[in-house]
């Protein structure tokens, strides 16, 4: 797959395109280089602009500069939308333009600079749209969205009651997040059933008919409590821009439309910005599809590729190639591994950088030494001057760390680990969202049924009564056990209907469900900073509504007491797997397990296109790095089949994506165990020594480094 515009497209000279008689303003476009000017100056009446932007290019300096440069020429900041792929990154560009803007027009500080109400994820933006257009589609302006563990809920319950549970004389059925993974792949490739299952899911071939009348009973059961899950809000959008009225009310909303990211739109994604912006004009698509890593969401790069042809006229294609994060050395190598990519052809990103040390190969015996290893390299770096929060960790999957997190807390390491438990999957969080949503929503049975379990005394017989009876507070008569609990719980539900105020809503509910938190978890105390984050959030937001619907959508990192940031250290190194760390930079980068079958991950090499997402998510791992990068190659692993670590092991060899024609770009070495006193009979000879090459970053050297000379341009050790 290519990973970059094919040869098809054309890409234009990086010269400034200025419309007749504008003159960019010098403030707007300072520090941009001649390329992102070009880019940030585009005309946009002439025709639909696509920037292919490598990584670390400065593509957020790039678009911001473009959404000042707009505004300066006259376009209204409430007429432009700006779609990102997290709240963070639409955050950050909205801010960044709305400083620059700021300075251009000379406000005091005391003055707020210019707002840009438009500027959001796909899901947010889809569902402001809805909130405004619901009657259109015959949805309950009060519509809840469903997040991802209730809607896995409402599927299991459609699956439960089809009787497809039942296990007796039938074939295995694919469980509710299987059903309901099926079911998001058919909505965001635009793809039918059958060919969903025969290229994802063949092992559920068999069940095509009663998985359709599954998802039919999911569709009803979600009309029926008027929710919506993440899947629908696109869907339903794009539903709108369908029909003449409805399309017309929301094309005349915006003038300019910019799309960030645009290798990871899916199909369905796609159609909705071509039918907000038929033809292009007033569109601007930034992308990179060396970077394209979220298939499995359903996203494709042959979107950004076909992109200039689906605009009348054809989309400008210009590139930015000038890296502003990381070293030539490292760049060479990560665009070694890249061109390598089949098909097309790629961006050869460039640093005015010096040009620092290049990445180190580094072979350790196995899961352990890696994990000891990693840990001295992070405090040897540390030592050196790095921050530990400069420095990162990075791996295809989340239990690839499992090593290296018992060895830094052995070591008192203080870390971070994103991938983990998120911020609305944490049980009290969900219960205290569930209290405004069923408010909201009093046919929202999932919210319903969790308000009404916290209760003491509800039994599930109970709450199966006060479901059937349609939640109604006033007419549902609790046991005998659960009057005081259900009462209080039906004044605070009454509260909330019928005397609204925001944010003192949350805080009534917080209140409420106080007893309960202190009754039900034994960390109360802690997991009551998560709800008194909640408060500091609500005021950002400006109705209940709002306020559910964005934290579903784009809910906090993680929870405080689970993944967030240590609060009792004011350092601490970052681990995240791969697709985690999309967007992000560190001073040090440290890549685990670098052998196939975990990069490539051994479930990802069943087609070409899989091996090939691969290879990418090594280029966006290595790009990640400013000034160190360290690739750590453990030779065998643990595997519980076997008997003995001793008679048997598993050998794993160096990932396919760095061949031999590649190692010139890398210093290699081989690292063996303190306890070791002569080179490792596994590990083969010995390449380099770790310690020159880490140079004074890796102050004190590390016991059982076997030096054995240097690479090219490189003085001996």
């Amino acid at each position: 797959m290519s990973t970059t515009a094919p040869t098809s497209l054309t890409v234009e000279p990086a010269a400034p395109r200025l419309a007749s008689g504008v003159v960019p303003d010098v403030g707007t476009l300072a520090g941009l280089n001649e390329s992102q000017r070009a880019a940030a100056t585009h005309p946009p009446h002439d025709r639909a602009l696509l920037v292919l932007a490598g990584a670390g290019s400065g593509k957020t300096s790039t678009l911001a500069a473009r959404v000042a440069w707009l505004v300066q020429q006259g376009a209204d900041p409430q007429r432009l939308l700006l779609i990102t792929f997290s709240r963070r990154a639409a955050g950050e560009m909205a801010a960044r333009a709305a400083r620059l803007l700021h300075r251009l027009a000379g406000l005091p500080a005391s003055v707020a600079p210019p707002h840009l109400p438009w500027c959001g994820t796909f899901h947010g933006v889809a569902a402001r749209l809805l909130r405004d257009e619901a009657r259109h589609v015959g949805l309950n302006e009060g519509f809840t969205v469903l997040d991802r563990g209730d809607a896995e809920e409402l599927m299991a319950q459609a699956r439960q009651s089809a009787g497809l549970a039942e296990t007796e004389g039938r074939a295995r059925f694919p469980l509710a997040p299987t059903c309901l993974a099926i079911h998001s792949r058919c909505i965001n490739t635009r793809a039918p059933l059958a060919e969903v299952l025969r290229e994802h899911f063949p092992w559920c071939a068999v069940h095509e008919a009663a998985l359709g009348s599954l998802f039919a009973a999911y569709a009803a059961a979600k009309r029926a409590q008027h929710s919506l899950d993440f899947d629908d809000l696109l869907l339903a959008c794009w539903h709108l821009l369908q029909a003449p009225a409805s399309a017309s009310r929301l094309r005349a909303r915006f003038d300019h439309v910019l799309v960030d990211e645009v290798q990871d739109v899916n199909a369905l994604q796609a159609d909705i910005v071509h039918a907000l912006r038929p033809g292009g004009q007033g569109l601007t698509a930034v992308g990179d599809d060396a970077q394209a890593i979220y298939a499995f969401r359903g996203a494709d790069p042959r979107h950004l590729r076909d992109l200039p042809a689906r605009c009348t006229p054809q989309a400008l294609v210009l590139t930015l190639t000038e890296n502003y994060r990381s070293t030539p050395a490292i760049l060479a190598a990560a665009n070694a591994v890249i061109a390598q990519a089949a098909g097309g052809r790629a961006l050869q990103l460039h640093s005015r950088r010096g040009e620092g040390l290049r990445p180190r190969l580094v072979t350790v015996a196995d899961e352990a030494a890696e994990a000891h290893g990693v840990a001295d390299a992070v405090l040897a770096e540390r030592e050196a001057g790095i921050l530990l929060r400069r420095q990162a960790v990075l791996f295809r999957t989340a239990t690839h760390s499992a090593a290296l997190e018992l060895e830094l807390v052995r070591r008192r390491v203080p870390f971070v680990k994103y991938g983990g438990l998120r911020f609305l999957e944490a049980a009290h969080v969900k219960d205290v969202v569930a209290v405004l949503r069923w408010a909201d929503n009093p046919a929202a049975r999932g919210a319903a049924a969790r308000c009404a379990r916290l209760v003491p005394g509800l039994g599930p017989a109970s709450v199966a009564r006060l479901l059937d009876g349609g939640g109604d507070l006033a007419a549902f008569k609790p046991p005998p056990a659960a009057r005081a609990g259900w009462a209080a719980l039906a004044q605070v539900m009454a509260q909330l209907r019928d005397e609204p105020a925001w944010p003192a809503d949350l805080q009534r509910a917080i209140d409420w469900y106080q007893p309960h938190l202190e009754r039900l978890h034994d960390d109360a105390r802690v997991r009551r900073g998560d709800l008194d984050a909640l408060l500091r959030l609500a005021g950002q937001h400006g109705s209940r509504h709002h306020f559910v619907t964005e934290l579903t959508l784009d809910p906090p990192a993680a929870t405080g007491d689970e993944a967030g940031p240590p609060h009792r250290d004011d350092d601490y190194l970052v681990l995240s797997t791969l697709h985690s760390a999309k967007g992000q930079e560190w001073s040090a980068v440290h890549l685990l397990r670098m052998v196939d079958g975990c990069m490539p991950a051994d479930m990802a090499t069943g087609r070409a296109a899989e091996i090939e997402e691969e290879r990418r998510l090594l280029y966006v791992g290595m790009t990640r790095a400013k000034d160190s990068l360290t690739l750590w190659v453990p030779q065998r692993f643990h595997v519980t089949q076997q008997r003995a670590w001793g008679e048997r092991h598993l050998y794993a060899p160096r990932t396919r994506f760095i061949g031999d024609e590649l190692l010139a770009h890398f210093d290699q070495a081989v690292l063996t165990p303190p306890s070791q006193t002569g080179p490792s009979a596994d590990a083969g000879p010995p390449l380099l020594d770790l310690t020159a090459l880490l140079g004074s970053t890796w102050a004190g050297g590390s016991p059982g480094v076997q030096p054995t000379g240097s690479g090219p341009g490189q003085d001996p050790a």
